[in-house]
């Protein structure tokens, strides 16, 4: 038995979801509004319940050829450098966890889960799809775009991010994401490019007074991710994550960092930035699926950077969705949404409220920032592990 799936969105979450479905025999159109797939944008931390997962969506070889496998996790001042913290990764996370810790790119990420959709042969994508209208009926739902194309399925699947169209047809009451008062400023920079001393096979965090930073190697560690996030006026256009930036207008917001990263911020070429939305934490399962519609990723529940699993917890969605539907038909659909809705809303709350909760502490200023870094120097590994993330 199958389903024919719409799905709206062609980003990760899109795509995962799109290959989680069709490896289990249903039917996918994917609609992308953009005209050619491709993904832009920085680094992701991939968490051993990541990779599980994509283990089991079958694109570990592809995932291996493009990914780097940080050593430890590296958390310093960004006052004077000095190692607050740290935590292995690399072989204890095979140990504690039966799967690694993996960075990529974005892009590479995008790539080979499009590459494995396609291979599928039961996933039909299509370009400059912008999703305009949605009409659910009893046994069906309808979706049309611009210049008046339709498709018409068993269900349909809001894989359209932070600014989802598909969101507020499920939700009567849905207010605009909220703005958080942060940018993010990111960069990729090839690690030949560096002077040795700024090569690194670990990620790094660099915490300081209403700011931190990020740095970790990706595309097999040929490449250095650098992110540097601030409590900063809004950057351009809020629906813009892709914005030109530069080092002047990043050190404007976050004032002289330490020496260490302060060399490594002035040795990036370019930068790009963008502001930092959210939405509250999930309260319930209505807020990602009713009858014939469900969300996956930030269409569901956006979550600030601040525990490196927004990627994650679309790409569990997409795993979810796809078992709650195996088996199923059409008629189906109802109730499996309704189960994956109730498996994966208290969870993706879990994150989102612990992202906010790590901002205010990496932010930290004052007495609570000396606290936490006398925390970390005290517990260090055990603090910066997340067993219940991990496990999962």
């Amino acid at each position: 038995m199958s389903a024919h799936i719409l799905i709206a969105g062609g980003g990760i979450a899109g795509l995962a979801s799109a290959l989680a479905l069709a490896r289990r025999c249903h039917r996918v159109d994917l609609l992308e509004q953009a005209v050619a797939f491709g993904e832009v944008g920085a680094g992701i931390q991939l968490g051993p319940n990541v990779t599980r997962r994509l283990q089991s969506l079958g694109v570990w070889e592809a995932l291996v050829r493009v990914a780097a496998r940080p050593e430890a996790l590296v958390v310093r001042s960004a006052t004077d450098d000095r190692e607050i913290a740290r935590l292995p990764l690399g072989n204890a996370m095979l140990h504690n966890y039966a799967a690694p810790y993996f960075c990529v790119h974005r892009a590479d990420l995008h790539a080979l889960l499009l590459a494995a959709a396609r291979g599928t042969g039961a996933v039909t994508l299509t370009t400059a799809a912008r999703v305009t209208e949605v009409v659910a009926h009893d046994h069906a739902v309808c979706v049309s775009s611009t210049e008046d194309r339709v498709w018409e399925g068993d269900a349909l699947i809001g894989a359209d991010g932070l600014w989802s169209t598909v969101r507020p047809r499920l939700l009567a009451d849905c207010p605009p994401p909220r703005p958080t008062g942060h940018t993010a400023w990111r960069a990729l920079v090839d690690q030949s490019a560096l002077p040795a001393s700024l090569r690194s096979t670990q990620i790094t965090v660099w915490l300081g007074p209403r700011l931190h930073a990020v740095a970790y190697p990706v595309r097999r560690g040929e490449a250095l991710n650098v992110v540097v996030l601030a409590e900063a006026a809004p950057a351009g256009d809020a629906r813009d994550w892709d914005q030109s930036s530069s080092l002047a207008a990043l050190q404007a917001a976050t004032g002289r960092t330490s020496a260490g990263l302060q060399a490594l911020l002035e040795a990036v070429p370019t930068w790009r930035a963008w502001t930092l939305n959210d939405r509250p934490p999930l309260t319930g399962p209505l807020q990602m699926a009713s009858e014939r519609t469900a969300l996956v990723g930030d269409a569901a529940h956006p979550m600030l950077p601040y525990l490196a699993q927004g990627a994650g917890m679309a790409i569990e969605d997409a795993v979810a969705l796809a078992e709650a539907l195996d088996g199923g038909d059409a008629a189906s659909v109802p109730a499996a949404f309704a189960r994956y809705a109730a498996q994966r809303w208290q969870r993706n709350a879990q994150v989102q409220a612990r992202a906010r909760r790590n901002g205010e502490i990496f932010h930290a200023t004052g007495l609570v920032r000396v606290g936490r870094d006398a925390a970390l120097r005290l517990l260090g590994a055990r603090l910066l592990d997340v067993p219940w993330l991990y496990e999962h």
